[in-house]
């Protein structure tokens, strides 16, 4: 089975990763469109030059190694993938292959945690429409989507987490709440920049607290993700 995680940045994604990665039997890649998607756009991302030689920039044959076989040919290969990634040009056929989950996150921490790390950040960076497109597309072709909200995650990983493989047929294993400290060996390159805090962890952090301010200036793009975001928290896994 491969599991395409989808999120935008800032979005437990990385804790996730490194969730599953901590199984026996699953494998994890780590962002694998990244540098074809900085190569396509030209876009000057942190570290945009060690990204670029660290993978390949050909998203086909990125997406033809996603559709192959499962490293180490283990059961499960978990996929991190950003939304924003998936920019005109990137192939989506190999999406029908797998299941895909959707990450979400208010878009107010996301914006905040985002924009410590680089200033700035607009709408395209978020990842929150291209997520609702992707939720869009995979319902389209007739796919099941299942959508997760890292909100729930912090607040009862357990439960949650469990609740996640139940749905998608992994079997649960307890293991996935913890991992060790510093850092998965399959981090991509540019996990010196932006996994500070996930390479001092041992588990998921605890339940979050208030939202946090989004500076004025900010205040458009959250504006333009709210509804996305609202539209995927409607459609979010719920364990009662």
């Amino acid at each position: 089975m491969k599991i395409a995680m989808w999120s935008g940045p800032r979005n437990l994604s990385t804790a996730m990763m490194y969730s599953f990665g901590a199984r026996t039997d699953c494998a994890v890649v780590d962002e694998p469109f990244y540098a074809a998607y900085l190569a396509m756009t030209g876009l000057e991302h942190p570290m945009r030059n060690e990204i670029l030689a660290a993978q390949s920039q050909d998203p086909k044959d990125v997406a033809a190694r996603l559709s192959g076989s499962n490293p180490g040919a283990r059961p499960f290969w978990y996929q991190k993938h950003m939304t924003q990634h998936m920019i005109d040009g990137v192939p989506r056929e190999w999406m029908k292959d797998v299941v895909n989950v959707f990450l979400i996150r208010h878009p107010a921490r996301v914006i905040a945690s985002y924009a410590a790390k680089r200033e700035n950040p607009t709408l395209d960076d978020i990842g929150f429409w291209q997520q609702s497109e992707l939720f869009d597309a995979v319902l389209g072709w007739g796919g099941d989507p299942v959508v997760i909200d890292s909100h729930d995650i912090r607040d009862d990983p357990a439960k949650m987490l469990q609740a996640l493989c139940d749905r998608i047929g992994v079997p649960w294993s307890p293991k996935m709440l913890t991992w060790p400290k510093g850092g998965h060996p399959d981090d991509g390159v540019w996990a010196q920049h932006w996994y500070g805090a996930v390479w001092n962890s041992t588990g998921f952090a605890g339940p979050e607290g208030d939202l946090p301010d989004v500076p004025d200036h900010l205040v458009p793009v959250l504006k333009a993700a709210m509804p996305h975001y609202q539209k995927m928290q409607a459609e979010r896994l719920t364990v009662s």
